[in-house]
Order: C-alpha cells, then structure tokens, then sequence
C-alpha cells in the first residue's frame, strides 16, 4: 500500500462581500449580533458565476502556484448545491484545465463530503490505481438560502477549495473515521429546488457531542494523542460550535484553526478554503500531524488525521 500527502492547495471566493453589519440592519438586529452569536464579520455570494466556475478558479488558484497537471487520475468534488446531473462539475474542471484521461466524480455528502472526497481519492491513490487526486469542494449556498430565514441568512456563503494530494514513499500517517446516522436526518436537509432548512438547536447538539466522539474514536484507532496534532481543522459551521468542540477535547482554541469570521459557512468547501490559507501562511510544516473535521448534513460525521 502507498501513502499519502497533501501536495498543494487553492481557493476562490466570489467577489460580491456581504457584511454582517449590513444583514444585521436587514433583519433590524442589535449590532454586532451576528459575529457574537456566528463569528462572522463577512461572507461571499455570487452574481453571475456558476458553480463550475467557482471550482475551476479554485484549481487555477492551486496550479497558479507551480504545481503541474502530470499523472492525475482522479478528479473528484464535494456539493451540496449542484445544479449539475449530468456532466458533473468535476468533468467541467476535466475539461477546462485539459486533464486528460481520468476519473471524473462528484459526490453528495453533506457538509461532510469534502471529508468522504479525500478518504475516497486516498483509497484510489494507496491501492495505486492513480497517483494524484484532486479534491474540491465547491458551494454557491445563497441560491438555496430563503432570505427570510435568520438561521441561515446570517451564516451561509459561496465558495470553492481545491486539494491535490498523491502517493509517496515517505511513511507518513493517514487514518480516518467516518460514519452517517440517517436517522436523524430530519435536522438539516435541502431539496432540489428549494430553500435549506435547518434545526439550529438540533444542529449544535449533534455538531459538539458526535464531533467529538469521532475524533477520540480516530486518535483511539491511529494510536495518537492529542497533544500531537498541531491543528484540527474542522468545518467552518458556527464559532460556538468549533469553541464548544475545542472545550469538550480540552484544547486551546488556537489549535482549532477558524477563518469563519471572513469567509462564513461554505459548507463542503468550508475546510479545503481553511487548508489553502494554512499552506499559504505557511501555518503547516513536513511532519506535522493535523485532523480534518467534517459533520452536518446526512447527518454525516467524519474525521481524517494525515501528516503533512
């Protein structure tokens, strides 16, 4: 079996800026409101953009960094919001960037599927049927907000971030825990066309207790501790919640690594976007041992710890 290892990264935000101040004065709330209960201060919404651009541009942003597009096999995207049945977003970014030759995958998730991706692209890669994958996560959530629903007005955001990953004959740690619970899955759901419905109570119970049982779980199965994994990085769902998270593991809160506050909630994308500015701000270094946290809709749950 061949490992695995993060080779580059990339994001793209649209270029439409919401301001919590500005929704706050929407829906006539105390300001300041919004960052205390979400800590977000701004997010992203499309305008003319598809979601296949927002993909594509996430990969050119990874390439734009001297990666080359030799030798991959896989090209594989997280959603919750395609409009796409046929072809999918993955064979438009195929397309556009002239990747030739390789397997083409969009997967349904929820917020999770980013995390299902990797673990999915890393089998395909260990067993060496291919020997790089690229993984994105890609949402435009504001065509699937209702406007009138504080619960996800004030949170939800459009974004895309691009992973490539490949084998190596370094030994390094990959191992990882994901599972679903279908039988709550009433607390977070969106049918085709129409608006994203949310229990937020519900949400938040599942999002700090499940969570953190599927990280002891992982580190119990990995033979790792705590003390070290240099960051966990989880889904950018609600400040409180990555706050409660940290508690609950008794951590510090700087070891969960947070950008909500700029970006919002951008579901699948959530922590590709987070993994491209770690790499840029240069925050990761070889051998450094990091955990990968997705929950929400499904309701899915999954973990994933690599070495970097």
């Amino acid at each position: 079996m061949k490992n695995i290892e993060i080779i580059a990264s990339g994001k793209y935000l649209p270029k439409k800026e919401i301001l919590s101040k500005d929704v706050e004065k929407k829906f006539n709330l105390k300001e300041g409101y919004i960052e205390k209960r979400t800590g977000i201060i701004k997010k992203y919404y499309v305008e003319e953009e598809k979601i296949e651009d927002l993909a594509i541009n996430a990969t050119k942003d990874l390439f734009s960094k001297g990666i080359n597009k030799d030798n991959i096999g896989l090209i594989i995207v997280a959603t919750t919001t395609t409009d796409k049945l046929m072809p999918g977003i993955s064979n438009y970014v195929q397309k556009e960037l002239n990747i030739q030759q390789c397997i083409c995958l969009d997967i349904l998730a929820g917020c999770s599927g980013y995390i299902n991706a990797f673990d999915i692209a890393s089998m395909y890669i260990k067993t060496g049927k291919v020997e790089k994958a690229l993984i994105i996560g890609v949402e435009v959530l504001s065509k699937y907000v209702n406007s009138k629903d504080i619960n996800t007005s004030i949170i939800l955001s459009d974004g895309a971030g691009a992973t490539l990953v490949g084998s190596t004959n370094i030994d390094k740690k990959y191992y990882s825990n994901i599972k679903a619970e279908g039988e709550n899955n009433h607390i977070l759901q969106c049918k085709s066309n129409s608006n994203i419905y949310m229990e937020g109570k519900e949400i938040y119970k599942y999002a700090v207790t499940k969570t953190v049982e599927n990280v002891k779980e992982l580190l119990e199965k990995s033979g790792e501790s705590l003390e070290n994994i240099k960051y966990i990085v989880p889904h950018q769902s609600n400040m409180k919640i990555m706050k409660a998270i940290a508690n609950r593991l008794k951590m510090e809160n700087n070891k969960i690594y947070t950008n909500i506050e700029n970006v919002g909630n951008t579901f699948c994308a959530s922590i590709p976007i987070a993994l491209s500015e770690m790499m840029k701000n240069r925050l990761l270094k070889k051998g450094d041992k990091i955990i990968l946290l997705g929950y929400g809709g499904g309701l899915n749950t999954g973990s994933i710890l690599i070495e970097i």
